[in-house]
C-alpha cells in the first residue's frame, strides 16, 4: 500500500510515522510537503503526524490548517481516503473542520508524556477492525493541549454515531478520572468523522508497533490496506 506522511515546519514525529509504515508493515511511503498541492487519490492512507507545526503559535493547529496541503487533503476526504491524524495532527484536523471538537490544555496545565491504556469502543471502522471491541491497548501519549472538548450536542452525536473510538481507561478496562490524563470529555482518546474515514487521536500508534518499544498494539491500527 501507498501512504502519505505529511510534513509542517515543527513537525517532530513524521519521521516516527515513516518508519512505523516503511519499515514495520513495508508500505510505500512518501514526504508530503506543507506547501504543496498534491492529488492524493492513489495513497491509501495519509497520516498527519504529531509535533508542533508552525511552533504551536496561537494554538496548536491553527495556523497548519491554512497550509496548501490542506486543501489537498480536503479533497482527498471527500473522495473517501483514509486520514489518520496523531497528536499534533489531531489538533489540525479539529482545526481545519475535518473533525468535530478541539484539544485543550491538559487539565493540570502539564506536559504528560507516558504509556497510557485505551479501550477500543468501535471495532468496525477501517482503523478498529483488527481490534475486539472492549479490548484494551497501551499505548503512548506526550502532549501538553491534549484536553478533548465539544458541546453537548456534539457529544451525543458522537455517542450515537459511534464515532468515539478510543477512551482512555485502566489496564482492565475501567474508565475513570484516575485513567484519564488529561481531562478529555467522556475520557474521550479519539474520535472519527461521521463516515469512519478520518480518525483522530492523541496517543501515538506508530510508537507502539514493536516490543521493543514497550508495545505493540498500535501496529494494527496502521494497517488498514
Amino acid at each position: 500500500m501507498k501512504a502519505g506522511v505529511i510534513v509542517f515546519p515543527g513537525s517532530n514525529c513524521d519521521r516516527d510515522a515513516y518508519y512505523a509504515l516503511r519499515e514495520v508493515l513495508g508500505y510505500a511511503v512518501e514526504y508530503l510537503w506543507h506547501d504543496e498541492v498534491r492529488d492524493l487519490r492513489d495513497y491509501g492512507l495519509v497520516v498527519v503526524p504529531g509535533g508542533f507545526s508552525y511552533g504551536d503559535y496561537l494554538r496548536p493547529g491553527a495556523i497548519a490548517r491554512f497550509a496548501r496541503i490542506m486543501d489537498s487533503l480536503q479533497a482527498y476526504v471527500e473522495r473517501g481516503g483514509l486520514v489518520l491524524g496523531i497528536c499534533n495532527g489531531f489538533q489540525i484536523l479539529c482545526e481545519a473542520g475535518l473533525l468535530p471538537g478541539a484539544l485543550t490544555r491538559n487539565i493540570g496545565l502539564k506536559f504528560r508524556c507516558m504509556p497510557v491504556h485505551l479501550r477500543v469502543e468501535n471495532a468496525e471502522t477501517p482503523f478498529t477492525r483488527r481490534y475486539q471491541r472492549g479490548e484494551v491497548l497501551q499505548i503512548p501519549i506526550a502532549h501538553g493541549d491534549g484536553r478533548y472538548v465539544c458541546d453537548e450536542a456534539t457529544l451525543q452525536q458522537l455517542r450515537a454515531n459511534g464515532q468515539v473510538l478510543f477512551r482512555y481507561c485502566s489496564p482492565t478496562g475501567v474508565l475513570g478520572e484516575a485513567w484519564n490524563p488529561n481531562g478529555s470529555v467522556d475520557h474521550i482518546a479519539g474520535v472519527a468523522n461521521a463516515h469512519f474515514n478520518v480518525l483522530g487521536m492523541m496517543p501515538h500508534p506508530e510508537r507502539a508497533c514493536e516490543l521493543l518499544l514497550g508495545s505493540a498494539d498500535g501496529r494494527r491500527l496502521l494497517q488498514v490496506g
